[in-house]
């Protein structure tokens, strides 16, 4: 009989799987798999489930927000061989599984987690010893995901994200950087940075380009230098929020790996939740390292 462990945040997106769990279960069961489940009891608690218990596993499945995806997947990295991963999110934004599209409905993903096809995703590294699935970045707004809490996101959705981000405008910091790739060398002040592999950042698609393959082997970079006047302020939130056209501060590019070095020590962000305080960072494409589940996506 195949196996599955299955991994579940009960708290992510106003709890809801709650009301979905035997459905899901229920579906686990017809589709033949012997069944181990993991209900996350805080931080980190997805890792050490998918490290300790994912070896000799056929098919690993998590449901909760892209914190928990990303808990699992840098567990399974931990393992020789890497079983398929399968995906229910559940979260208040779920950026990679609209990337993937994943559905929204919970039973419908459970379906496409057992009879699906398996995917070939990257992964990024993140200076040696850290993984993210969809996204690294720091500086304005970036905060605001770990530092909201899980109470106030599922009340609001991703519009807790938007109240928090607002907070932050009057107090924006700016970061004296050297950006070093294959592509180019930047040095200069900005007050944010992402490296992304994905369509959609906090809920928003505007912000990266709508031509992403999570399986180049490439990262899309942006980078955004710090505004003289409080008029480049504005354009520059026009610009990420209301997806007006860039201007001279913002800078895009693909590469497979990068280093960040900075002054001072800069707080980083890997899918939502802190990723560290570090003055160096070195990121790395692993191109397509983990296959996870989902349906083809129907041709236009």
């Amino acid at each position: 009989m195949k196996k599955m462990l299955f991994i579940f945040n009960p708290r992510s997106g106003k709890s809801q799987i709650r009301n979905k769990l035997m459905d899901i279960l229920d579906i686990f069961a017809k589709a033949g798999y012997e069944l181990s489940v993991h209900v996350t009891q805080g931080v980190e608690d997805a890792k050490s489930a998918a490290s300790s218990f994912g070896k000799g596993m056929d098919l690993v499945i998590c449901s909760g927000g892209d914190g928990t995806l990303n808990e699992t997947i840098s567990g399974l990295m931990e393992l020789e061989e890497y079983p398929d991963l399968g995906y229910i999110p559940a979260g208040s934004t779920n950026d990679f599984a609209s990337s993937l599209k994943i559905p929204k409905d919970m039973i419908t993903a459970a379906k496409a987690a057992v009879t699906g096809d398996p995917y070939p995703i990257d992964i990024g590294c993140f200076c040696e010893d850290r993984y993210f699935v969809y996204i690294a970045a720091f500086g304005a707004f970036t905060e605001v995901s770990y530092l909201t809490s899980q109470d106030k996101k599922n009340v609001l959705g991703h519009q807790a994200y938007m109240l928090e981000g607002m907070k932050s405008l009057a107090s924006l910091k700016s970061y004296s950087i050297h950006v070093e790739c294959d592509e180019l060398k930047m040095t200069g002040e900005f007050i944010f940075g992402m490296v992304t592999n994905t369509i959609s950042v906090g809920g928003f698609k505007g912000l990266v380009t709508q031509d992403v393959a999570l399986d180049d082997g490439e990262f899309e970079v942006l980078l955004i230098r710090t505004p003289k006047t409080a008029l480049d302020l504005t354009n520059l939130i026009n610009y990420m929020f209301l997806k007006e056209e860039p201007n001279e501060y913002v800078h895009k590019f693909r590469t497979r790996s990068l280093k960040i070095i900075s002054d001072e020590p800069i707080d980083w962000v890997l899918d939502g939740e802190f990723g560290g305080t570090k003055r160096e960072v070195s990121i790395i494409n692993l191109k397509k390292k983990i296959r996870i589940m989902r349906n083809q996506p129907k041709k236009q």
